[in-house]
């Protein structure tokens, strides 16, 4: 049988999902290798150095730097309290003393003898990482972190917004062909992962918001309204960082796109379990996909894949991502191994593809990507 090799988003009824978790910089990992870990369990921390103030004692207190060691109350390394006194003047006669206390509670960390500056340090700053999802630890990453494996439900999207969330998956909508309406969203929304059909508007978005709602995978969302929705220009720079309460994740694109069927249908079938999401994306080198991660147990069963990851073949399901076929989903009915000439007069290797309303159509192969299932 033909085959090629590109690149896809990824719809897994049942999969071995591993997550790297790795601290910003080097700290202490808290589980081990064959531990079983929650979404929320603390497998690694570490500190990052808190913030410096710079402080000029001698300018301050209007004498030259080399007398400022005997005017210190603190030494280099000791810690310090907010309005604790730091360093006095001598004053006239024992009078007229200028004080310098602290503005911050810390470490009096240097004291420059040359040019009279002092550097206080705010206190270390806690970073600690999670396991994202529900699983078993099966590296251990010394002193950075660790991965963590588990089995999963595993849908990637074409775009998204917001950081790491989790949740109950609730479906609120009935097809894929629905829209997810502000009227859909009440207060047994909260703190849920929402499952919607087409569209999502950014009235309904922002009722999401105030019901408490985690995150929303649905099917497409208007640029114009993302814009609006984050206040600025996303521009080509990776998502996932945006503060806006929730968690977005596109599986079509922009637009008002049906969500797959089988995507849709996938989602649905595991309500009520717990989800972890990304909305992380990264469209240049190095791409990074949004996600939706259900960890599920051994009563549902995996399905053997057909086909090896990434590989294109007759039948499999793919997602034209430029005109004029843009969003369309279908299936691939024939893979010609010759070079055939477009009306650019490039010749490139094509696929033939049924669409799922009876269109069919010669799409380049660099034009599409697989759906893996």
């Amino acid at each position: 049988m033909a085959f090629a090799y590109t690149p896809g988003l990824r719809v897994a009824d049942v999969t071995s999902f591993r997550k790297e978790r790795r601290l910003p910089l080097k700290g202490r990992v808290m589980v081990k290798v064959g531990d079983s870990v929650e979404a929320d369990t603390i497998v690694a921390r570490t500190e990052l150095p808190g913030n410096v103030r710079m402080m000029n004692i001698a300018n301050i207190l209007g004498v030259p730097p080399d007398d400022i060691p005997s005017l210190l109350f603190k030494k280099e390394g000791e810690p310090i309290r907010e309005n604790e006194i730091i360093a006095q003047s001598k004053g006239l006669f024992g009078l007229f003393r200028n004080t310098i206390k602290s503005p911050i509670d810390g470490v009096f960390e240097t004291f420059n003898k040359i040019t009279g500056q002092a550097v206080l340090r705010e206190p270390p700053i806690p970073v600690t990482i999670d396991a994202y999802v529900k699983g078993t630890i099966v590296d251990v990453l010394a002193d950075e972190g660790v991965i963590v494996e588990t089995r999963a439900t595993f849908v990637q999207g074409i775009f998204g917004i917001g950081g790491e969330t989790r949740g109950a998956v609730k479906t609120v909508v009935k097809s894929p062909e629905q829209e997810l309406t502000p009227e859909l969203i009440d207060q047994s929304c909260a703190g849920k992962i929402l499952i919607g059909g087409c569209f999502v508007s950014q009235q309904a978005l922002r009722k999401a918001v105030s019901a408490g709602v985690k995150g929303v995978v649905v099917g497409g969302f208007d640029d114009r309204d993302l814009k609006e929705f984050l206040g600025y220009d996303l521009g080509v720079a990776i998502t996932g960082h945006e503060q806006k309460g929730i968690t977005l994740v596109l599986t079509e694109g922009f637009g008002r796109m049906n969500m797959a069927h089988g995507t849709f249908e996938l989602l649905r079938s595991r309500e009520g379990l717990v989800a972890s999401m990304n909305g992380a994306t990264q469209i240049r080198a190095g791409v990074i996909r949004p996600e939706v991660v259900i960890p599920v147990g051994d009563e549902i069963r995996r399905k053997v894949p057909e086909h090896e990851q990434g590989a294109l073949n007759t039948g499999s399901p793919i997602r034209v991502i430029r005109a004029p076929y843009f969003g369309k989903l279908g299936r691939v009915t024939a893979l010609p191994p010759e070079l055939q000439l477009l009306e650019t007069e490039a010749r490139v290797r094509v696929l033939e593809v049924e669409f799922g309303d009876g269109l069919r159509a010669i799409v380049p192969r660099a034009n599409v990507e697989l759906i893996e299932e």
